[in-house]
């Protein structure tokens, strides 16, 4: 398999995070179910607002009835790679609380922002035990909550492909030379103090 080399952030992040790549190659794998859950209980153990935990997680994995209704939602892009990949999970959440003062239910406005500290620790604890991840967006939204059967208060925001990594070579030519880790913006383009600076 090819090897690529260290990715260099020009500070003390630690490998844990810069290890962490999102390849489409995968070889045709099966992950046991308890495989599986073991990743996804990283995710139970995110912080959330008030610890809320408005995430769920709907899962495939290959080999299974569902596995191709799952990948059918992806648009055909994803759908090309995805299809050797081991599980396919779809990332939910609550947009709404129960209020501590009726129980009656109330926005839960970041939702969103505690639903990807899950996913990111899900893709983390997976690259730790020798898989590899890639979060996708592209696929039918619609299809997708109504296949997931999730009720209306729940928005799906994107999925997530584990699988083993194969080589690029696996891929179709137009894909081949970006199967390699990216790289990112520079960190005075992304935080600044006191104020926010437009970048040009």
């Amino acid at each position: 398999m090819t090897s690529f080399p260290e990715r260099d952030p020009g500070s003390s992040v630690v490998p844990l995070i810069l290890n962490r790549w999102s390849p489409r190659a995968f070889v045709p794998a099966e992950i046991a179910q308890q495989q599986l859950l073991d990743l996804l209980d990283a995710g139970r153990w995110a912080p959330s607002a008030y610890n809320g935990q408005p995430w769920r997680f709907v899962y495939a994995r290959r080999g299974t009835a569902a596995w191709e209704r799952f990948v059918s939602w992806l648009i055909p892009f994803n759908r090309s790679w995805v299809e050797n990949a081991s599980a396919l999970v779809y990332v939910a959440s609550r947009t709404v609380t129960d209020s501590a003062r009726d129980g009656e239910p109330v926005p839960a406005p970041s939702h969103a922002f505690d639903a990807g500290a899950a996913a990111v620790l899900i893709q983390l604890q997976a690259n730790q035990e020798g898989w590899s991840t890639h979060p996708v967006s592209g696929f039918d939204k619609e299809l997708a909550h109504a296949g997931l059967e999730l009720p209306e208060d729940y928005v799906v925001h994107a999925a997530i492909v584990i699988g083993r990594r194969g080589d690029g070579e696996l891929l179709p030519e137009n894909l081949r030379a970006r199967e390699v880790p990216s790289s990112r913006a520079p960190l005075n383009t992304l935080a600044f103090e006191d104020r926010f600076t437009q970048n040009s």
